[in-house]
């Protein structure tokens, strides 16, 4: 899990153990360009963003093979909320990523591009929660 916070944070590139077996190259649940902010100097840079079994990574270039390296991966299951932030940047079509400490900021190429986006990562946010565990859901009728 440090690996992966080091991932997102920028201090390393990713390693394969970041991606846990996830084959990024192969039938992702959506992919696209956006435009993201960067962690430390604040440009914005246009990337290809590869959604899949809770990851969302992202890559310079739009053909993503095997050989590929990820310059960034986000566990969707450490994320809170995934929303529009238009009035927070004052610019069209963006989006805000946010976990318990940090709040990344995307811009799509369009409304219906960024509603997109923002539905299946919030999908994918809800599909690979740790919030709520077997062992915690309480049956309030099974003590009658």
């Amino acid at each position: 899990m440090a690996s992966l916070w080091r991932a997102v944070m920028g201090e390393s590139p990713p390693t394969a153990d970041d991606y846990d077996g996830v084959e990024y190259w192969s039938n992702p649940e959506r992919t696209g360009w956006l435009t993201k902010q960067g962690e430390y100097i604040k440009t914005w840079r246009r990337r290809w963003f590869v959604l899949k079994q809770g990851k969302l990574f992202w890559f310079k270039e739009a053909i993503v093979t095997r050989g590929s390296r990820p310059r960034g991966v986000v566990p969707v299951a450490t994320c809170l909320t995934v929303k529009g932030a238009e009035d927070v940047l004052n610019k069209q079509f963006a989006f805000e990523l946010s976990t318990r400490s940090d709040t990344m900021y995307f811009i799509a190429d369009s409304e219906k591009e960024k509603e997109d986006w923002i539905n299946s990562i919030g999908r994918s946010i809800v599909q690979h929660s740790r919030s709520v565990t077997a062992n915690e859901i309480v049956d309030y009728d099974s003590n009658r």
